[in-house]
């Protein structure tokens, strides 16, 4: 892990105006290179707005975020955001929906195919590169998302709630999809859910918030061993961890 912390929060609170009630309060919290940390907690408790945070979306309204010893807006090009829907432009093929970024970027043409070439490849869909998305399924859509935020090579890839839209089995196989991605690329990853499970199975840190306004509850080191796969879900470390993360949770929402 790099010496620099990928993530710093210091005492962050946010609020959208003046006089509102704040959305977060007091946030602490360090996450290092490499680490994969899922922000669990009810509607509500900030998760979403952690993330514009460190994207540099929104303005905390005091305290301190850093990433990778950078403020949020000048750390944008270390960092790529993946969406709850996969906002593909429905006129371009999966080929240039993931070469989009890489155009805007000013880089070649040429340079642009290989790449998208490559990262079709990573997430298995080479053989819809032509298509467009009318034509794909849930599962691809997210793919194409993914494949679209890795072309400019993030180091931190920030993760709102990705897969809450398809059915459980794809939503499976997507979290081990995205496992397996990670794997390779060696990211950083600030993932929300609402699903206890979800979390459990991705992560190596499970953060829980409290709400109104966002607190940290409770944190979770995850340890069980990666790589994860499918029959992981299967055993009592995982139940056990599921069931203490529902435990701390409820407690969450409760205090």
């Amino acid at each position: 892990m790099s010496s620099i912390p990928e993530i710093v929060f210091r005492d962050v609170t946010k609020r959208f105006s003046a006089t509102a009630q704040p959305v977060l309060q007091s946030i602490d919290l360090v996450i290092e290179r490499g680490e994969f940390v899922t922000l669990l907690g009810p509607s509500g408790c900030g998760k979403s707005t952690m993330l514009k945070l460190v994207a540099g979306l929104e303005p905390v309204t005091s305290g301190q975020i850093k990433v990778n010893g950078l403020e949020p807006r000048n750390a944008r090009p270390l960092v790529s955001f993946v969406f709850q829907e996969a906002t593909l432009l429905p006129w371009r093929s999966v080929q240039r929906n993931v070469a989009l970024a890489l155009e805007l970027e000013g880089r070649s043409h040429e340079e642009a195919l290989r790449t998208t070439a490559k990262l079709l490849d990573l997430v298995g869909l080479t053989h819809v590169a032509q298509s467009y998305p009318r034509a794909l399924s849930g599962g691809q859509k997210m793919r194409v998302s993914i494949a679209r935020a890795l072309a400019t090579r993030p180091q931190l890839l920030l993760m709102d709630e990705p897969f809450a839209a398809l059915d459980e089995m794809n939503r499976d196989r997507m979290n081990e999809e995205i496992l397996r991605l990670r794997e390779a690329g060696n990211w950083t990853v600030l993932f929300v859910t609402h699903s206890v499970a979800e979390a459990v199975f991705l992560s190596s840190r499970v953060v829980i918030l409290s709400p109104y306004p966002g607190r940290i509850a409770h944190e979770i080191s995850v340890d069980l061993p990666y790589p994860r796969t499918a029959g992981l879900r299967e055993t009592p470390a995982f139940d056990t961890f599921v069931n203490r993360a529902s435990r701390l949770l409820r407690e969450a929402h409760r205090s």
